[in-house]
């Protein structure tokens, strides 16, 4: 299997941690901190799973998460994310993050802005409307018909489809809101956000229509 290399080790990373291991891969952990910080988690985690710093994280994956906001791009390996996948599971927090002005004008989406912040990487949103916890929890086999479903966006066809394979091994079903200027539609107090926890393909594919855009841009 795969290594992934997480950068991020918060609530979503760890929690992607834990979802992937149990899915047989091995995972490498970086925070804005040294990797000997990472110890506790490291220990809880078990077996396929190391901490390094965020270079090397990256340097170790086969692909990438970046579990950090876009505010954080100073912490962003780069070089080390060059020429690979690297699903995005940040959100835009206008109370933590500042104001945007062109997320909020509706100029460009947050992801479109990670794109920009690692040119030689295919990004994906990924992961962003769903509860980290219930990660493993919910998930069903293939054709069950009460499977959840997570939504991917990106400008890249093999970016979608890395995701739609780990969510498929993570016990999800997929939607494609490709691409990255289409990925508001899963931004938070939107139809497929508010519904996060209990989306079939179906629901989620009609609350992702049923988006509609409210600019916050200042007059």
């Amino acid at each position: 299997m795969a290594t992934i290399g997480i950068i991020g080790a918060g609530e979503v990373g760890s929690q992607i941690a834990r979802a992937a291991l149990a899915n047989g891969y091995e995972v490498v952990l970086a925070n804005s901190r040294a990797p000997e910080t990472l110890a506790p988690l490291i220990a809880r985690l078990g077996p396929g799973a190391s901490a390094a710093w965020a270079a090397d994280a990256a340097a170790a994956g086969d692909f990438a998460v970046v579990a950090m906001p876009l505010t954080a791009a100073d912490q962003l390996p780069v070089e080390e994310l060059a020429d690979k996948v690297v699903l995005d599971t940040n959100n835009y927090m206008a109370w933590r993050d500042g104001r945007i002005p062109v997320i909020d004008s509706g100029e460009k989406t947050e992801h479109e802005l990670r794109q920009e912040q690692l040119p030689r990487s295919r990004v994906a949103k990924a992961f962003t409307h769903i509860q980290a916890p219930v990660l493993l929890t919910t998930g069903r086999p293939t054709g069950d018909p009460g499977r959840l479903a997570l939504s991917v966006s990106s400008d890249f066809p093999d970016a979608v489809a890395l995701v739609t394979r780990l969510y498929d091994q993570f016990g999800f079903d997929t939607v494609d809101n490709s691409p990255l200027s289409e990925s508001w539609r899963t931004a938070p107090g939107q139809p497929a956000w508010n519904h996060h926890d209990r989306q079939t393909r179906a629901e989620l594919a009609r609350n992702l229509r049923d988006a509609r855009f409210i600019s916050h841009a200042r007059p």
